[in-house]
């Protein structure tokens, strides 16, 4: 096997800048081959070279099996990572790759299609005597075939998309009532993301923990376990919070998880990195699903075992030695957070926005992992993961306590993140006892978070900011940076705001910061509108704002608020009045009703696409619909009026 000298990167955001950190560090050139859109990314500035593969649809781009490897060819590397995601897991891109005369860094075209296909893996574990969840994997995918099946399953029945996997194509189906819909829905989405409508059904495990096992194959048939990963704080099967080791199991248990997912990994001769998913319930644990790729949560991993996933996933590749022990010690525990592009007070819907302010505070044992830097824009067209969050402490709580801090300091502002969330899960009683099922954040979270000041609080404070906006410190003083013509690569792995060291600074028109005891900070307390206003009960020291394009953000504590410098007030969502609004920037997927259609309490009127999730806007009572603004296709900003009924 010939030295990889260039890879091309054949993905983007945090996991792009990811596996270029670990090229450099090897001496290894990069090539990110990107869509439109992500030019204004960090991924773009940091890789050696850049190769445009197609517009803002990831069917035009990161999904487009000729245009990727046209790309990598014409630049000469030698090797393709395909992070996670897209195409990552699909047997017939890894085998493109090959025929190109390219390295693919993973495992084999036929471990692919065989732990790819979550039938054919379900099938491989059956022969292997590891447990596996009831349901229907048959080839017929018929819709009227598929609900007869549930019936028999018996409700709760889950649907997943046969290839794929981060949250993507799962739908639960609680009622035979909702199984059209639900299934359809499912397959729409793995056909947009993974190119593949196929799924199959399973019993769903309502009190389930997500218990999974990082596994790795060497060049030489080594299989090597690297403990587990409790995935369990789930929304819409997508991931939020993962830590390692999982408090939930005793030594027998780790023991007996780890031993399936060696048995499983021998069996198919696995080579390179992989992740083997139970659920455990009752003491039992089922078979899931294997990933063939790198895991989003690898990071925790790598913290507590010492090693660097990527760096073995090259060295494998090129049938290098990796040098580890017959037995790793694990040191610690280490917690990851997802923040997620979403506003937590619209019950997480997608935000987008420029960057006007990112700042991810420094301590000991803090990693972060992002895609972004101030000046970028999060556009509404991918994932809406921004950056990982993660904390590895001697102890589960002191990791906990760790993060906690951290989310107090961290400072985003121009677009709405999880962050309050996941404050707040943290800090779940549950949580910090770690007695969470797959249905924790269901049951405590649902609904969404409400803002912890009040409206009356919040309003005083946007007077306040917009009455002072001349006294405002410069934009120049929260962060520097540089322009995409400048492709030094980063010398740091994590941590700091910006991972150049800046040319010049770039002005704006305006932006602030309340800096402890500055003269502002002083005339705001001594001032008439602080004496007997709500603000009283606000630490003024701990709040920081700034202006981004036409909204005034500003923070306090772990929550994050917006105001409109036209309005002074937040725009809301939803149906008022016979109103429907975008609850959410996106795509208008379909509009499943007309003008004149009468309506019951409950249909689906319409349904958006965005940040790769699908999301439906049902009638909240009975009506006539009496307009509508917008056809399929449409592009929708967040409040847009959609329709109107009577």
């Amino acid at each position: 096997m010939k030295t990889i000298k260039k890879i091309a990167i054949a993905n983007r955001g945090e996991v792009a800048c990811r596996i270029h950190r670990t090229c450099h560090e090897l001496g290894i050139k990069t090539v990110l081959l990107h869509s439109e859109p992500d030019t204004e990314t960090l991924a773009y500035r940091m890789c050696d070279e850049t190769a445009l593969i197609g517009g803002a649809a990831s069917a035009d781009s990161y999904l487009n099996m000729d245009h990727v490897i046209a790309a990598a060819l014409k630049h000469q590397a030698d090797a393709i990572h395909p992070g996670f995601g897209f195409l990552s897991e699909n047997a017939e891109f890894a085998q493109k790759v090959a025929d190109a005369g390219m390295i693919f860094i993973g495992p084999t075209p036929e471990t692919i299609m065989s732990f790819g296909d979550k039938k054919t893996a379900k099938e491989l574990c059956q022969k292997a005597g590891v447990p596996t969840i009831p349901g229907y994997k048959g080839e017929d995918s018929d819709i009227d075939k598929l609900v007869s099946e549930c019936e028999k399953i018996g409700y709760p029945v889950i649907v997943k998309a046969t290839a794929g996997g981060g949250g993507r194509g799962m739908r639960v189906i609680h009622h035979h009532k909702e199984a059209h819909e639900q299934i359809n829905l499912a397959k729409s989405e793995a056909l947009k993301a993974f190119g593949n409508p196929s799924v199959f059904l399973e019993k769903y495990l309502h009190q389930a923990k997500h218990i999974e096992v990082q596994i790795f194959g060497d060049h030489k048939g080594n299989i090597h376990v690297l403990g587990e990963r409790e995935c369990s704080v789930q929304r819409k099967h997508q991931k939020i919070i993962e830590e390692t080791p999982s408090t939930s199991l005793n030594t027998e248990q780790r023991t007996l998880v780890h031993g399936y997912a060696k048995k499983i990994a021998e069996l198919a001769n696995y080579l390179n990195a992989g992740t083997v998913e139970f659920l455990f319930q009752e003491d039992q644990f089922y078979f899931l699903e294997v990933n063939t790729r790198l895991q989003v949560e690898h990071p925790v991993t790598e913290e507590v075992f010492g090693v660097d996933l990527v760096k073995a996933q090259i060295l494998t590749a090129q049938k290098t030695d990796l040098n580890w022990p017959a037995a790793f010690q694990p040191k610690g525990a280490s917690i990851e957070l997802r923040l997620y592009a979403e506003d937590p007070y619209k019950n997480g819907a997608p935000s987008i926005g420029q960057v006007g302010k990112l700042i991810f505070p420094q301590g000991q044992g803090r990693r972060y992992e992002y895609g972004i830097e101030a000046r970028d824009r999060v556009t509404p067209y991918y994932d809406s993961m921004v950056a990982k969050i993660i904390s590895t402490q001697d102890t589960r709580e002191e990791a906990i306590a760790d993060l906690l801090d951290l989310l107090d300091h961290l400072e985003i502002f121009g677009f709405y993140t999880n962050k309050p969330l996941l404050a707040q899960i943290l800090r779940h009683p549950d949580y910090m006892a770690n007695t969470v099922t797959t249905q924790f954040f269901e049951n405590n979270f649902n609904l969404g978070l409400t803002p912890s000041l009040d409206a009356e609080t919040q309003k005083v404070v946007a007077d306040h900011l917009t009455k002072t906006l001349d006294i405002f410190y410069p934009i120049d003083s929260y962060f520097t940076h540089t322009t995409t013509s400048q492709k030094t690569p980063s010398t740091s792995a994590h941590n700091s705001s910006s991972m150049w060291s800046s040319q010049k600074n770039i002005s704006a028109t305006s932006g602030a910061t309340l800096i402890p005891n500055s003269p502002w900070t002083n005339q705001w307390k001594e001032s008439a509108l602080y004496q007997g206003t709500p603000l009283v009960r606000l630490n003024l020291q701990n709040v920081n704002s700034m202006r981004v394009e036409d909204k005034m953000w500003w923070s306090y504590g772990s929550d994050t608020y917006s105001f409109s410098l036209r309005t002074k007030t937040s725009q809301a969502g939803g149906a008022q009045s016979g109103k429907i609004h975008s609850p959410m920037p996106g795509t208008l997927f379909k509009v499943l009703c007309q003008v004149g259609d009468k309506i019951k309490e409950g249909d689906t009127l319409v349904v958006l696409e965005a940040m790769k999730m699908e999301h439906s806007i049902k009638a909240a009572a009975s009506g006539k619909i009496t307009a509508v603004h917008f056809k399929q296709g449409d592009i929708l900003q967040a409040d847009d009026l959609i329709l109107e009924m009577e």
